[in-house]
């Protein structure tokens, strides 16, 4: 029997070669040949971007940048969830809490045991963008040696009864 196969057929499905970025998100990186449509700015609305000026932007990304270093490390195992315990919503804590769990039983360690993660995370930037005077949401760029992770935080000002002045509360941490 000959595998051959007649000159009239036509393949169904094209052979397609695996591309090298198999798996990332696909972009269509064709030049533009008009430039893009500006639609007229509408006055602001609620959840819109609030104008903050340059030096309180710049306070509240460094607060956030030592707060998502210190939450990768806890998931990490190398620090304690009760170090984030004052500046977390109990629902943000409990998570925290339990993805150091996860990661040190995957591991084969104990959270908060320092230095258990052969290379340290490191917190690389920060985007902010207020919605509000007292509520920020960032997004954050961690890299792990080769590798790089996404985090989007929310923080709001919150006062408590005991304290004069309000302070950043993480009320929601999303890892990517």
């Amino acid at each position: 029997m000959s595998t051959s196969r007649p000159d009239n057929v036509v393949q169904l499905r094209v052979p397609v070669p695996v591309a090298s970025v198999q798996g990332t998100l696909a972009l269509d990186l064709q030049p533009r040949q008009q430039p893009p449509r500006v639609a007229a700015t509408p006055a602001p609305g609620p959840g819109d971007p609030t104008p903050v000026d340059v030096r309180r932007r710049r306070e509240v990304e460094r607060w956030a940048h030592r707060f998502a270093q210190a939450a990768v490390e806890i998931v990490g195992g190398d620090r304690p969830a009760t170090q984030l315990l004052r500046w977390t919503t109990g629902e943000v804590y409990a998570d925290l809490q339990r993805r150091a769990l996860l990661v040190a039983r995957a591991g084969g360690h104990q959270p908060a045991t320092a230095r258990v993660q052969p290379v340290r995370p490191q917190v690389l930037s920060i985007h902010s963008c207020f919605v509000d005077r007292g509520v920020v949401e960032v997004s954050v760029h961690v890299r792990y040696g080769e590798r790089s992770r996404a985090l989007a935080a929310r923080f709001e000002l919150k006062r408590t009864r005991h304290e004069a002045t309000p302070r950043w509360i993480c009320t929601a941490l999303q890892w990517a």
